[in-house]
């Protein structure tokens, strides 16, 4: 997946928006302000996404693309290397997974209103 790519896929989501909060090279995606993938864009193409911590032990241990969070909570948040040896559906997958985790922490009003057609 390229930076593009992800970004069309991240912004078709329902509420997402794009912006660049830290520097130039930090695209970050969020929902209800809510940050929930942050790809970098210099240097070597990775993505940050928010994880069940169980599951992003999981997929270090079995993906060698994936390591803990860079500059994030390691806990919670895996950085993905977009190096091409992940098939696209898989990075898709877990783009879907940690936008799901953020808007099942928002309240009930918000996702309501906001995210149901």
């Amino acid at each position: 997946m390229d930076a593009e790519m992800i970004r069309r896929y991240c912004l078709n989501k329902p509420a997402v928006t794009e912006s660049f909060p830290f520097d130039d090279t930090t695209l970050v995606f969020k929902v209800a302000n809510k940050m929930f993938a942050l790809v970098n864009l210099d240097g070597p193409l990775s993505i940050n996404l928010k994880c069940d911590p169980e599951k992003a032990f999981e997929l270090r241990e079995h993906y060698p693309e994936v390591s803990p969070g860079y500059h994030m909570n390691k806990r919670l948040w895996n950085t993905v290397l977009l190096n091409g040896a992940l098939d696209n559906d898989l990075i898709k997958s877990w783009i879907d997974d940690s936008y799901e985790l953020v808007v099942k922490k928002l309240p009930k009003s918000w996702s309501k209103r906001t995210l149901e057609p």
